[in-house]
């Protein structure tokens, strides 16, 4: 079996191999994506973020476990830090996810971010478009959980949870982070702990500061994730957003802006290829450097006739 066809027929070895090529940026991989296109767009894509430590892994466990319990296939990304010494993903999240791993109908992936911003690997949504196109009905995308950067999850799916702890900080931290803005449902797991209520308090009031034009009714769901406790209600949460943005038509628009980002983000990643990779820019840095130094020109000039050489030659 090739790997088109094995990805069209949800093997997991195929799904595998084609992630793996599409994170590489191989010819193979891109031959992939563009036969597979058609196929892509039936899947529910959502985020999980949050800061570091308030349970977003083991949350994402247990909701795979309520999707599979209605016979849904689940895709799982994982995006871990890379490591400093294979430029590898961690896999601490698989440790984490042990029930979804050893699930015949759930894929767990881990993908490391490569040096990338924003909370996501570059290749993280052509990963989900091969997850898409072998058939997985819902794709939970997991970011790294560094803080502010994460807001690029909100671009990258059809509906974004951010998690928050009572360890995590105060509702106005959360806020001043960027987090809020992007929530379009807020979980507050570990309510078990100390300090939920009042956690929950100050993100409600946050949300209450906010200006009329750009406020949102945001659910707030409490959660204990290690128990399972409130997932069968972030489940449900989920299906309402998504069957509500559908019914007046802001699931599709935000498909589509979110499309046109992407499609901005590939043509810039595709143009600064082009010009390091294929045009050769990459060896006129060295002597360029030199002139700038000598002042024989100045940074914005190298950089123009970095551009303008590159432009020529094409």
């Amino acid at each position: 079996m090739n790997i088109l066809d094995g990805v069209k027929q949800g093997d997991p070895r195929s799904v595998s191999r084609a992630i793996s090529a599409v994170e590489n940026g191989t010819l193979e991989g891109r031959a992939l994506l563009d036969e597979t296109a058609s196929l892509v767009g039936r899947a529910l894509r959502i985020g999980i973020t949050g800061p570091p430590g308030v349970g977003k892994s083991t949350t994402i466990d247990a909701l795979v476990q309520v999707r599979r319990g209605r016979r849904e296939r689940v895709g799982v990304i994982a995006v871990d830090p890379t490591s400093p010494f294979t430029g590898g993903a961690l896999l601490g999240d698989r440790i984490r996810m042990a029930k979804s791993v050893e699930d015949d109908g759930v894929f767990v992936r881990s993908m490391a971010t490569r040096g990338c911003t924003g909370g996501l690997s570059r290749a993280t949504q052509d990963a989900a478009d091969v997850l898409d196109a072998s058939g997985f009905s819902t794709i939970l995308i997991e970011t790294v959980g560094v803080g502010q950067a994460e807001v690029e999850i909100a671009r990258a799916t059809d509906c974004t949870i951010v998690i928050l702890s009572p360890e995590s900080g105060d509702g106005i931290q959360a806020m001043k982070s960027g987090l809020m803005e992007i929530a379009d449902i807020l979980v507050i797991n570990k309510a078990d702990r100390a300090g939920a209520d009042k956690l929950e308090h100050d993100i409600r009031s946050a949300f209450g500061l906010r200006p009329e034009s750009v406020r949102r009714d945001v659910p707030i769901l409490l959660t204990e994730a290690y128990r399972g406790q409130g997932i069968p209600e972030l489940s449900a949460a989920i299906d309402t957003y998504v069957a509500e943005r559908e019914k007046d038509g802001r699931f599709e628009a935000r498909r589509e802006e979110n499309l046109r980002a992407r499609l901005r983000g590939l043509a810039e990643y595709l143009i600064q290829r082009s010009l390091w990779e294929e045009d050769g820019a990459g060896s006129r840095l060295e002597s360029l450097a030199r002139e700038v130094l000598n002042h024989a020109r100045t940074s914005y000039q190298a950089a123009e006739l970095l551009v303008k050489e590159a432009m020529t030659n094409r």
